[in-house]
């Protein structure tokens, strides 16, 4: 079958040819309609994953997936065959699986779910990590009504799930945005917008003297982080899901800090599945490629330049 991944130990991520999987007891194959574009994606493909996490070639990259069931292994009886189902691939030890192939293999238990009518299969396998991680930093800094959060990254995937969440929990969401997506933004939940091409702590400052309650990074800041974090009172919370944060450098201050991390649970994932299902999140999708696209889809949101989530169709 088709497949995008890493060959080898010296291969460049490309499409490559893998046998296709057989589900074992407890599994299920999925016909793999679409997928999407996470940052850890572009990680793996890019190779920087190498020497950090255990590789099992070929690695086929892809964390997000929406298709058909086609095929049950022993023992399962939750899914059938002609069953839609969206979910993620689960967290193991090694890399090999991925969702950017024609079928994938994975337990019929665990961050999988049916797909909800109401998303075509790019917006359900456009949920996923993306907003699983925006969840998991909402809830690490638990916003309450009237309280200020500070969104970084707020465009992106990631972030862009993190505002509506936390706007949904009656937070006051400031956003950080290019001018040209400040109505986009808005129209998710942010009740202000600083431009991220500015001086944003000076902004952010220069509007909330008093300090901000919480903040969510959702990009890498670098040396940036500190400015950034100073502009949370004493007492206040920080949830960062690309790590940077010193809690317990953090914590004279009274400041509870986290890097927190995005596969948290099965349920965690049933549950934002199912606000994208009722509408109580959208689902951010801005772009989509096709399959013999994923280069330029990969290298899209690895620049940065992405908005939202970018799906990829790998078969109709």
């Amino acid at each position: 079958m088709k497949a995008f991944g890493l060959a080898d130990e010296a291969a460049a991520a490309a499409a490559i040819e893998v046998p296709t999987p057989e589900p074992g007891p407890g599994e299920v194959r999925i016909a793999v309609r679409a997928s999407s574009v996470n940052g850890f994606d572009v990680f793996v493909a890019s190779g920087h994953a190498r020497g950090m996490m255990e590789h099992l070639y070929p690695v086929v990259v892809g964390k997000d997936y929406a298709g058909i069931v086609d095929a049950v292994g022993q023992g399962v009886t939750r899914f059938g065959a002609g069953d839609e189902v969206a979910g993620a691939t689960p967290p193991e030890p090694g890399l090999s699986r991925g969702s950017y192939a024609e079928h994938l293999v994975v337990p019929a238990e665990g961050f999988i779910e049916p797909k909800p009518a109401n998303l075509d299969f790019e917006q359900a396998a456009s949920v996923g990590l993306a907003a699983l991680t925006g969840l998991v930093g909402v809830d690490a800094v638990e916003p309450s009504e009237g309280e200020v959060v500070l969104v970084v990254g707020a465009t992106g995937g990631v972030g862009a799930y993190a505002v509506q969440i936390a706007a949904a929990r009656g937070a006051t969401v400031i956003a950080t945005a290019l001018p040209e997506d400040e109505g986009w933004i808005r129209e998710l939940g942010a009740g202000e917008v600083v431009d991220y091409s500015t001086d944003v702590p000076a902004t952010v400052r220069a509007r909330h003297p008093e300090g901000i309650d919480a903040l969510i990074v959702a990009v890498p800041l670098g040396e940036g982080f500190g400015p950034t974090a100073d502009l949370v009172r004493d007492g206040g919370r920080i949830a960062s899901v690309v790590g940077g944060a010193d809690p317990e450098a953090l914590a004279s201050r009274g400041i509870r800090a986290e890097n927190v991390f995005a596969q948290s649970s099965p349920e965690a994932f049933a549950r934002v599945l199912g606000m994208a299902a009722e509408g109580s999140i959208v689902v951010p999708l801005k772009r989509t490629f096709a399959f013999d696209q994923l280069p330029e889809a990969l290298g899209l949101v690895g620049e940065r330049r992405s908005r939202g989530k970018v799906a990829v169709t790998i078969s109709s």
